[in-house]
């Protein structure tokens, strides 16, 4: 988070408020990581440090409680928005010191800092480059935006493809929910996450495995995916996004199968939650999740490992208590300390 003050892009000034009353709006409708949207929980938690007054508001749907802002003219806005042009958003909130965004839609804004945490890099690979969502994160970096990657692989993917400064982009996981601990789980549970043409061609294996072991089979995935799934006549229990943590409370094991796109939160929510994870071996996935889940580097490894952590209460004691000790580094309340100190120092190099 070094050298933020440093960026030719930040021009003028702005009035902070007093330091030990940062004030911070953040945009409730984000992050598109692999546990639903968890920015409720962010702010759940930036609100439990007691350091900062914030206001709560939703760039894509309408208010869902009392305590969030309604946006003015949000609906009309929207479609420039999301290309990061059109009205600035300083005049439609109250007064504040930083905004964080952390969804698809960035407006402008012209009088106070702005943060966007980019959780999917989906739109930024391959034939996706050229996307909406390139164009618009490099025209909010020349003004001044910081941008959040979820991880060190993801920064430096996020750097590379959009052609920033190192400084224009810092690294903060995002929240991570606590989930109730898991107790005689006896489920197979996959999150697929991009990778559903992968998940149908083992299905029939994970399915003899399960019918072996007297389990059942639940899938947790998009919308789309779980359409497929269902499609393919496959006896594969369907969980949608939303319903994520609760599958948890019915799994013995875990398997994250994702494209590396985004950031692991179902594998490090399985961890907190004592199940015993596997993951394909993405760069991402070894930085966050190795040495506290079986990682495999090839789909074909998946029965062999699966079959070793599902049996051996050795081994799953060792993947239980390795768990918990990741899991705290992505805690909600780890990722809003992060993030205070981000908006400070963004704050302070936004002023000088």
């Amino acid at each position: 988070m070094a050298a933020l003050d440093q960026r030719d892009s930040i021009v003028g000034a702005w009035f902070v408020s007093d330091s030990s009353n940062l004030r911070v709006a953040l945009d409730l409708d984000g992050s598109l990581e692999s546990l639903d949207n968890t920015m409720d929980d962010l702010a759940d938690a930036l609100g439990a440090t007691g350091e900062l007054t914030l206001v709560r508001f939703r760039s894509v749907t309408s208010p869902r409680t009392a305590n969030e802002r309604k946006l003015a003219f949000r609906k009309v806005w929207s479609p420039l928005w999301r290309r990061g042009l059109g009205p600035v958003i300083d005049n439609r909130l109250p007064p504040v010191d930083v905004m964080h965004v952390a969804g698809l839609v960035t407006p402008p804004s012209a009088t106070v800092p702005l943060i966007i945490s980019v959780d999917d890099l989906r739109p930024l690979r391959g034939e996706n480059s050229t996307h909406q969502r390139v164009k618009q994160l490099r025209r909010c970096a020349a003004r001044g935006a910081i941008l959040v990657a979820s991880s060190r692989v993801a920064s430096h993917e996020v750097q590379d493809v959009l052609s920033l400064h190192r400084n224009q982009i810092v690294v903060v996981p995002p929240a991570v929910p606590y989930v109730a601990p898991t107790v005689n789980g006896a489920d197979l549970v996959v999150n697929v996450t991009g990778l559903n043409k992968p998940f149908l061609d083992l299905a029939p294996d994970l399915l003899a495995f399960t019918q072996r072991v007297g389990a059942q089979l639940v899938a947790v995935t998009s919308n789309s995916v779980g359409q497929r799934i269902r499609s393919s006549g496959l006896p594969i229990r369907v969980v949608a996004r939303r319903d994520a943590r609760a599958a948890l409370a019915s799994a013995r094991v875990v398997l994250h199968m994702s494209d590396g796109a985004r950031f692991p939160s179902f594998a490090i929510a399985a961890l907190s939650a004592g199940v015993p994870t596997l993951a394909r071996a993405t760069a991402i996935n070894r930085e966050l999740l190795s040495g506290a889940a079986t990682l495999v580097s090839d789909d074909p490894e998946i029965l062999a490992a699966l079959d070793d952590v599902w049996s051996s209460d050795a081994r799953r004691s060792i993947m239980v208590a390795a768990g918990h000790a990741r899991a705290v580094d992505y805690a909600s309340a780890t990722a809003a300390r992060a993030y205070v100190t981000l908006y400070r120092d963004v704050v302070r190099g936004w002023s000088t």
